[in-house]
């Protein structure tokens, strides 16, 4: 029945993939949607496989009758729990992620003042009046002028070591107990166990469905549900093993490429100051008046 479970599938990844997008939706709902969606499969072709006629009315009552028998046991939310703890850091990192860009956004088309105006003129073009085209401003007039300019920007300090701080908090929690990629890989063992213990209990939810939905259409020499069919073992985890170093070794690198920007919105002047922008290999510079020695 995999080409038949495809759909459901696909919907419960595209559901996980606009969770952690930050869409209004939850783990419990896709997890549950899914098997919602899986049951009228597993009852039409493993726990009474005769079954010929699954109209769309049955099929829809299959669905609304899983959560009332409840045939996949404690797995579907045993499943629930298992992504819920590793896609909530992934939904938190991506809803941080967000929110940084909007901070870097604000602050790249920040508006000068007037009186940061004039500094910068007088900085850069005043000594071009009398005709020192060559000098260049003192390192520590430099940045007095650019804190200046930047003295609101630079209040964005405290906040932005408390975003980086939480985004090291969130990398590291998808690293240790919320471990995205481990989670997505075990889905495969979990639906199996699922599908398993539904095929255990098919004279039961047999019982039970035909009550509810009534009795399908069925071929002659019906196969006996209690010829149970093991779904095969799927060993997941081993798919994932080169996706999941390679995602480790760029989740490391991104940390730590971030850590790195921990202090610049406290440094922004500093940085600006330091290169062409000022006098480095000469004894004089200009300080906004005149030229004077270092």
């Amino acid at each position: 029945m995999a080409k038949e479970a495809a759909e459901p599938v696909k919907e419960l990844f595209t559901d996980i993939s606009l969770y952690i997008l930050g869409a209004e939706t939850t783990v419990e709902s896709a997890v549950l949607r899914f098997f919602d969606s899986l049951f009228p499969l597993v009852y039409s072709r493993l726990i009474n496989p005769g079954i010929t006629d699954l109209s769309e009315d049955y099929t829809e009552c299959l669905r609304l009758t899983r959560q009332d028998i409840n045939p996949f046991g404690h797995y579907s939310k045993n499943m629930v729990t298992e992504l819920s703890r590793s896609l909530w850091a992934s939904r938190m990192l991506s809803q941080a992620l967000s929110l940084g860009i909007e901070v870097i956004n604000s602050t790249e088309h920040a508006a000068l003042s007037k009186e940061c105006s004039r500094a910068l003129v007088r900085m850069q073009y005043c000594p071009h009046c009398q005709g020192l085209t060559l000098i260049r401003p003192c390192v520590g007039y430099c940045l007095n002028v650019m804190r200046g300019c930047l003295a609101s920007v630079a209040e964005l300090d405290a906040q932005w070591r408390e975003f980086i701080s939480t985004l090291e908090y969130l990398t590291n929690e998808m690293a240790a107990s919320h471990e995205l990629e481990t989670a997505l890989a075990g889905i495969w063992s979990t639906i199996n166990e699922a599908i398993l213990h539904a095929q255990l209990n098919g004279p039961q939810l047999s019982a039970t469905v035909d009550k509810v939905c009534g009795q399908p259409k069925q071929q002659e020499g019906n196969l006996s549900s209690a010829s149970i069919v093991p779904v095969k073992e799927v060993t997941g985890t081993q798919t994932f093993v080169m996706a999941h170093t390679s995602l480790n070794n760029r989740r490391r690198e991104f940390i730590s490429y971030m850590k790195r920007s921990r202090t610049f919105y406290a440094s922004i002047a500093e940085r600006l100051c330091d290169g062409d922008l000022v006098m480095r290999d000469s004894s004089t510079c200009w300080n906004g008046e005149d030229v004077v020695e270092r």
